[in-house]
C-alpha cells in the first residue's frame, strides 16, 4: 500500500474530516458498521462497495452517504483522492433543519434508494470551495468554532442535495409522502410492529389504501417492505455482534426465536447461522 497521506481533522469528538491521498492507485480491504452519520467524497478512483449488502459500483468523482447502523463493505477499490465527514447527531440539528436536508431527508436514511450522487464541474468547484473552508476551519482554534464548522457542513448537504435533486426526479406526489412517511414509522418500530395493519393504523389509513399506494409507486407490498427492513437488521446484528439467534429474535420483536428462524430462512435462502458463517 503506497499512502501518501491520510490527515484527520476533528472537534471533540462529533465531527471529522479525513483527507486521503496516494502516490498511486492502490486497495484498501475494510469493513465497518458505521456508528455516525458519513459522508464519503471519492473525488479520483473506482471500486466496488457493498452498503446493507447491496452492491454498488463506481467510477470517479462520486458522493455517498451512509447513516447510523449501515453495513458498509469493501469488495474492491483504486482511490487516489478521497474525502470522508463524519458527525454525530447532536452535532447537526437535524431536528430543526429544513425537511430535505434532514437526516431523514433526501441523503441520509434512504435504505432502499442507491447512495451514490454524482456532482458536476461546476458543484465540484463548489463543494471543494467548503472543504477547504471546514480545513482551515479546523486548523484555526477561533471564538465560535463549533458555529462556523455546523455551518459548513450544512453548506456541504445542502450542496449534495441540490446535486442529487438535479440529477433524479423526486416527486412531491401523494403517494411519495405516504411511502416516506410510513418508511419512517417502519424505521422507529420495525422491531416491535410487524404488521401492515399497525402502521395503517398510526398513519389513519386502512391497510387496502397503503397497499394501493404502494402499487401505483411500483414499489414491494407494504408487507414486504416490513419484512425487508426486519431481515437487514437480522444481517446487521448477525454479521457485526456476537448475539445468538435466540438473542436476536428476542431483540427483533419474535416470541419464539424457531418462527424467527424460519422467517429468516424464508427470505434469505439460508438459515441464520448459515449466513454468519458464510461472512
Amino acid at each position: 500500500m503506497a499512502i501518501q497521506y491520510i490527515t484527520k481533522y476533528s472537534f471533540q469528538n462529533t465531527f471529522s474530516l479525513s483527507t486521503v491521498a496516494f502516490e498511486k492507485a492502490c486497495t484498501i480491504d475494510h469493513n465497518e458498521q458505521v456508528n455516525a452519520y458519513s459522508i464519503y467524497w471519492i473525488q479520483e478512483g473506482s471500486g466496488t462497495y457493498n452498503i446493507d449488502f447491496e452492491q454498488y459500483t463506481f467510477d470517479d468523482n462520486v458522493l455517498f452517504f451512509l447513516s447510523p447502523g449501515q453495513v458498509f463493505t469493501v469488495d474492491s477499490e483504486q482511490i487516489k483522492t478521497a474525502y470522508k465527514l463524519t458527525f454525530v447527531r447532536d452535532f447537526y440539528c437535524i431536528q430543526t433543519h429544513d425537511q430535505e436536508v434532514a437526516c431523514n431527508g433526501i441523503l441520509f436514511n434512504n435504505i432502499y434508494e442507491t447512495p451514490f450522487v454524482k456532482p458536476c464541474e461546476k458543484d465540484t468547484a463548489k463543494l471543494n470551495f467548503i472543504l477547504e473552508s471546514l480545513i482551515e476551519e479546523f486548523q484555526q482554534n477561533e471564538t465560535a468554532q463549533y458555529d462556523m464548522l455546523q455551518s459548513y457542513l450544512k453548506q456541504f448537504i445542502i450542496s449534495a442535495v441540490r446535486v442529487k435533486k438535479e440529477n433524479h426526479v423526486i416527486k412531491e406526489d401523494v403517494e411519495t409522502r405516504l411511502f416516506k412517511d410510513f418508511s419512517l414509522l417502519v424505521e422507529q418500530n420495525f422491531k416491535t410492529m410487524h404488521s401492515v395493519t399497525e402502521y395503517a393504523n398510526r398513519l389513519g389509513l386502512s391497510p387496502k389504501s397503503i397497499t394501493k399506494h404502494f402499487q401505483k409507486l411500483g414499489a414491494k407490498t407494504p408487507s414486504d417492505f416490513i419484512k425487508n427492513r426486519i431481515l437487514l437488521e437480522a444481517k446487521r446484528l448477525l454479521v457485526y455482534t456476537d448475539k445468538t439467534v435466540k438473542e436476536i429474535a428476542f431483540e427483533l420483536g419474535f416470541n419464539d426465536p424457531a418462527y424467527f428462524t424460519r422467517f429468516f430462512t424464508k427470505g434469505i435462502e439460508k438459515s441464520p447461522l448459515q449466513f454468519k458463517k458464510e461472512y
